[in-house]
């Protein structure tokens, strides 16, 4: 048997081995995916968090500065969302009067040179999207109730996070000593630093993503607020979300905003927040994230682009979000791992 044969089927059948443990790890988080996603959003509260209550913890005792973290969290989230419903309340009026008159406006410029569309092919479309709302009526209400039991799941899945963040920032280190000394001695030291640098770099990511998405939604508010397009606060809250999906979030949320400043504004401001993506797009990829987050997750472009693809494709939204902090944490493991190895005995 040729040695290049014999290397080849060690390699081979030892990633078979790999794969398929890798794919019973996903089917069995598939069954269980609303408590993976509870423990991944307690670990990201617990990396916001965590700071905070060490810093509350020099003055007050641990319980008492974790308590303090979490409900200064709760009420900074809870002033944000009631901002930006006093925002749409407030400009709801005028809002429905420039999104009827934009959309004249757009019908008119699409009759005209050099669309030339018949005037009659709107009204045939009016017409077309009632006879489809009225023949889905009953899909259209299954949908909804789904969606109400969707939030319900959501709530739970929240308040799961919550109550792990809890108990992670508060004792997190003994919980990670307490697992690591059920592990053989021989094991303990490199699952020690294993666990050491995916936590870096989990915690190096979270903070870096977090401060790319208040600086991208900020830049959008102001941006937004100056041109006149209504609902800035919204779409800048939109862009602050969207931002956790790297590449791909910023320009969907971005694309939004256009849409509401053709329908509201015009042409003319929408070329300018098309404008204002490829600006905040070239920030964001050029300066940004070179300098937040390359002390944290050292992946090249591509690997992240096909993390982003590959996780949609896998587990859709979450999956994008999930996928690139995974990554990272997978490559810091394998770093560590390989440190002490390489170090001159």
């Amino acid at each position: 048997m040729p040695g290049l044969l014999r290397t080849a089927a060690a390699y081979s059948w030892r990633l078979i081995a790999v794969g398929v443990v890798a794919r019973a790890v996903f089917s069995v988080l598939g069954e269980f995916h609303q408590i993976a996603v509870a423990v991944f959003l307690g670990l990201v509260i617990t990396a916001v968090l965590r700071p905070v209550a060490g810093l509350l913890a020099r003055f007050v005792p641990r319980p008492l500065a974790v308590a303090a973290a979490l409900v200064g969290c709760v009420l900074l989230i809870l002033g944000v969302l009631t901002l930006v419903g006093e925002s749409a309340a407030g400009q709801r009026s005028g809002l429905q009067r420039e999104f009827v008159t934009g959309v004249d406006r757009i019908e008119r410029q699409l009759e005209a040179p050099p669309f030339q569309l018949p005037s009659h092919a709107f009204d045939d479309l009016r017409s077309r999207i009632g006879d489809l709302l009225s023949s889905h009526r009953s899909a259209l209400f299954s949908t909804a109730l789904s969606g109400a039991s969707r939030l319900v799941e959501v709530l739970t899945v929240l308040a799961l996070a919550v109550f792990c963040s809890v108990f992670f920032t508060h004792s997190g280190d003994r919980q990670w000593r307490w697992l690591c000394d059920q592990l053989p001695a021989g094991g303990r030291r490199h699952f020690m630093a294993a666990g050491q640098a995916a936590w870096r770099t989990f915690t190096g990511y979270t903070h870096g993503i977090l401060l790319v998405a208040a600086t991208n939604a900020v830049l959008v508010g102001v941006a937004l607020f100056a041109l006149g397009v209504p609902l800035a606060v919204p779409l800048a809250l939109l862009e602050f979300l969207a931002a956790f999906v790297p590449l791909i979030g910023s320009p969907i949320a971005l694309a939004v905003a256009t849409v509401v400043a053709l329908a509201s504004k015009g042409v003319f401001i929408a070329l300018l927040v098309v404008l204002l993506i490829v600006v905040i797009g070239q920030i964001e990829g050029h300066l940004l994230h070179p300098l937040v987050m390359s002390w944290a997750v050292r992946l090249h472009p591509v690997v992240v682009a096909l993390a982003v693809v590959g996780g949609a494709v896998a587990a859709g939204v979450i999956g994008a979000v999930v996928a690139v902090p995974l990554v990272a944490v997978v490559w810091s493991v394998r770093q560590a791992l390989r440190a002490p190895a390489d170090a001159p005995r």
